[in-house]
């Protein structure tokens, strides 16, 4: 489960593609939670990169050091200042949410300031553990799911879905000054920096594209068993983010690794059909939901 969507930004309506189909059938104060925490962390994300985004780095820093502190007043006693925060605080309460993962989620902010190159996956993964790991923490929470075998399988579908919009997002991270493809496979498959400057990929790219796409696929079917896991609305909810993640991971594909010169979209309706799909029979494969439609 992750907050960011598929175009690197997260908006606070609930028709923006990084809320799942499944959001509008939740009950009330689920959803009001849910965009609690979303709100947070549209902001974290604001301040580190697109409302300051004609600003230094060192204001940015300022900006998010400045929100973290204004975050630790949630649990030091301080009532928050920032509107955001203000109406995090029924949903901290309610569900007796720690202060880390939004730690984390500030952190993960903060490191996109100063490095901007990742030499490995695992690297990148380690990256993935500060910026998606916790959102999916975050929402179990507001389930009170805390089983480990569910946490981890979170961490799964959260660290693929991250990648998701990393590969979707590789144009517009390049103009920001900033590649998340790991620099050893980029030299493995043959592909220079320059090659991302392209209005269309290289075939070199597309190679490389493919392979990393299936890399994100296979690592959200092998925590998409989450949703067996879950029962209720926790069930409906998080069967929505793992469909979201496959219906992005097929739009991926139907580029041919092109992701400079095309554009993945998904359809509400295909995420939907999916999201039953899961429902219904959670075990089943991926692979099953990429034939046809759009």
């Amino acid at each position: 489960m992750h907050f960011a969507s598929e175009s690197n930004s997260m908006h606070a309506e609930e028709s923006a593609e990084n809320f799942p189909v499944a959001l509008r059938l939740l009950p009330g104060g689920i959803r009001r939670d849910l965009h609690a925490l979303y709100a947070v962390a549209r902001t974290i994300d604001n301040l580190g990169d697109e409302t300051l985004g004609g600003q230094a780095a060192r204001d940015r820093v300022a900006a998010l050091t400045e929100f973290r502190s204004d975050l630790r007043g949630i649990w030091g006693g301080a009532p928050p200042r920032h509107p955001v925060l203000r109406d995090l605080v029924p949903t901290v309460r309610a569900h007796d949410l720690t202060v880390q993962p939004f730690e984390q989620l500030i952190e993960a902010n903060l490191v996109d300031q100063r490095v901007t190159r990742y030499d490995t996956f695992a690297d990148l993964i380690g990256y993935c553990r500060l910026s998606a790991d916790p959102v999916g923490r975050l929402v179990l929470a507001v389930f009170g799911c805390e089983s480990s075998t569910v946490a981890e399988l979170s961490d799964r579908v959260c660290r693929a879905l991250q990648l998701v919009e990393h590969w979707a997002d590789v144009a517009e991270d390049r103009a920001a000054g900033r590649i998340y493809l790991p620099g050893q496979d980029m030299a493995q498959f043959g592909v220079t920096e320059s090659d991302l400057d392209r209005p269309h990929a290289s075939a070199a790219l597309r190679e490389l594209m493919r392979f990393e796409i299936d890399r994100a696929a296979a690592l959200l079917e092998s925590g998409a068993p989450i949703v067996g896991h879950l029962h209720g609305w926790a069930r409906v909810a998080v069967a929505g983010y793992v469909a979201g993640g496959r219906a992005a991971v097929h739009a991926l594909r139907r580029t041919g690794g092109d992701v400079l010169g095309c554009t993945a979209t998904t359809s509400k309706p295909r995420t939907a059909a999916i999201a039953l799909r899961l429902l219904v029979a959670p075990t089943r494969h991926a692979r099953s939901d990429e034939g046809g439609g759009t």
